[in-house]
């Protein structure tokens, strides 16, 4: 008894596979979706100016935190998800951004933590301005002229509410 399966494939079916195969892989990389930034409309947030701010100033006393969280929400969906994950639980590739700040949240001392938070708003407007390249690598591409002050600290905002305890 012959199984079919078990024969030898033609060159016509190897052919096939192979163009099916480059199919998959096409629409799994198209599917990956647009990775140029998308700007973020932020005319309802209090506009900050040309100068870069030193810290959020949508934070918990802000009356405009509840609209930084709306916009920082969606702006982190269009310009970080797909390499730092949905609702900021990163996959592995990326760091994880619920952590970014893991290491302030648990000093007792307050001007230590109040210095440590100031340090992780240093390095988060940093990195998000410029990115970052090793060796001629883009490990993040820079975010500064196509994201305004305020669409930044909204999704400062936004990774703030996302902070494991």
């Amino acid at each position: 008894m012959k199984f079919p399966l078990f024969n030898k494939p033609s060159r016509t079916t190897l052919r096939v596979l192979a163009l099916a195969a480059s199919g998959f892989v096409a629409a799994a990389v198209m599917a990956h979706g647009d990775v140029v930034p998308q700007s973020v409309d932020t005319t309802t947030l209090p506009q900050l100016g040309a100068k870069w701010l030193d810290a959020n100033p949508y934070n918990e006393q802000s009356p405009a935190r509840s609209e930084a969280l709306r916009i920082g929400t969606s702006a982190y969906n269009q310009n970080c998800a797909r390499c730092h994950g949905l609702e900021a639980i990163s996959g592995g590739i990326s760091p994880d951004l619920r952590k970014i700040d893991g290491d302030c949240t648990g000093l007792a001392d307050v001007a230590k933590k109040a210095a440590c938070f100031k340090e992780m708003d240093d390095y988060f407007i940093s990195t998000v301005r410029r990115g970052r390249v090793r060796d001629g690598r883009v490990y993040m591409p820079p975010f500064e002229g196509t994201l305004t002050q305020e669409a930044v600290w909204a999704i400062r905002t936004y990774i703030e509410t996302r902070r494991e305890p």
